[in-house]
């Protein structure tokens, strides 16, 4: 009688020995690669180009005092903002205050000694009509009077200078504005005119870049931009060209300035960003394709764009044969992260948009839906 195990081990053995014959009769068949495909029907007529660069201000100011004296505490830092009026930094009063004093008092003795001396020439004059003195001593008088005046007047002038030079130990901020660099420190003696900090305003701002003699030609002063903030890409705003340079300041770089059209508070000088410039696509328009499109071996020029198309190829899957084949394409240039495609391609291919690096030419493929 057979046992149970027997028949159990009699069947495994068959089951096995079936499922070698069919995968036998497989192993000669290629298996059948799902594709997924991008279909080709948006043109574009532009293509972007990108520059990164660092926001500057437009205006920078150097403060400085309009008199010589030794500073108070300073408290300003890189970075700190204020509003058009605030102090910014201040001189001690102390010495300027004597100083001031000091010529008060004598422009007061001087006025006293010209007063005698006009005293003196007015009586000897007197007496030179009734003549009592003589006429050089009225000459000596009416000199005295004239140098006496004379230096009343002076001593005047530098009381006055003084009384301005204490009305100037407040440094005063001349707009709303951001502190860029502090040249000073506390306590420390400083002469006429020399810097104290440099502020710039927070309503304009620019950047400078090089860009080629080819993209230099393509570029007119006033042609809108747009600068987006590396820190932040969701901020974006709007500028222009504002000068061109005519001379190329290294080989064949030609310096370029755009201006922002406006601004936002959290802009500060040094900032990073990315100016995005649009150029006409070379043949006049282009279709719109994701990067997935290229194979991991394909060829693309980083640097590829209107003045420079560069040519790589994709896989195009073919309806009649159901399978993909190889075609040489011409990139002109990239926007938004998709490649602008100028030759190569027609409306209604479709281009095989993933695992590209794994398909060869001739390959028979099943065409995905965009569900699947």
């Amino acid at each position: 009688m057979i046992s149970r195990l027997s028949i159990i081990l009699c069947s495994a053995l068959l089951l096995t020995a079936c499922g070698e014959d069919e995968n036998a009769s497989n192993a000669g068949q290629e298996s059948i690669r799902g594709l997924k495909t991008v279909l080709v029907e948006d043109q574009q007529q532009t293509t972007s180009r990108r520059f990164p660069s660092v926001l500057q201000p437009v205006e920078v100011t150097t403060l400085s005092f309009e008199t010589a004296g030794k500073l108070g505490p300073v408290d300003l830092s890189v970075g700190q903002t204020f509003n058009e009026g605030d102090v910014l930094a201040q001189l001690d009063r102390t010495a300027l205050t004597l100083q001031l004093d000091a010529a008060k008092a004598t422009a007061e003795q001087a006025r006293i000694n010209a007063e005698n001396a006009a005293s003196t020439f007015e009586r000897l004059n007197t007496l030179l009509e009734r003549g009592v003195t003589t006429k050089a001593q009225v000459d000596d008088a009416r000199a005295s009077m004239q140098a006496t005046a004379a230096q009343f007047a002076q001593t005047q002038k530098q009381a006055e200078s003084a009384e301005e030079n204490l009305s100037k130990t407040d440094l005063m901020a001349p707009y709303d504005g951001v502190i860029n660099s502090v040249e000073v420190e506390s306590f420390a003696n400083i002469s006429l005119g020399a810097p104290v900090a440099t502020i710039y305003k927070t309503d304009s701002f620019e950047a400078s870049f090089s860009v080629s003699y080819t993209v230099s030609q393509q570029l007119v002063v006033g042609k809108a931009v747009s600068v987006r903030l590396a820190d932040n890409p969701d901020i974006v705003l709007p500028g222009i060209v504002s000068e061109l340079g005519s001379r190329a300041d290294t080989v064949s770089s030609f310096p370029l300035v755009i201006s922002l059209s406006e601004t936002r508070p959290e802009l500060k000088a040094g900032m990073a960003i990315e100016v995005s410039i649009e150029f006409a696509v070379p043949t006049g328009n282009g279709f719109l394709l994701p990067l997935t499109v290229l194979p991991l071996d394909g060829q693309l020029d980083p640097d590829a764009g209107p003045d420079n198309p560069t040519g790589t190829t994709v896989f195009v899957f073919d309806d009649a044969t159901s399978t993909v084949m190889k075609r040489d394409i011409t990139i002109g240039g990239v926007r938004e992260n998709q490649l602008i495609i100028v030759d190569g391609l027609a409306v209604g291919d479709r281009v095989a948009s993933a695992g590209t690096s794994f398909l060869r030419d001739g390959q028979k493929v099943v065409l995905l839906t965009d569900s699947q």
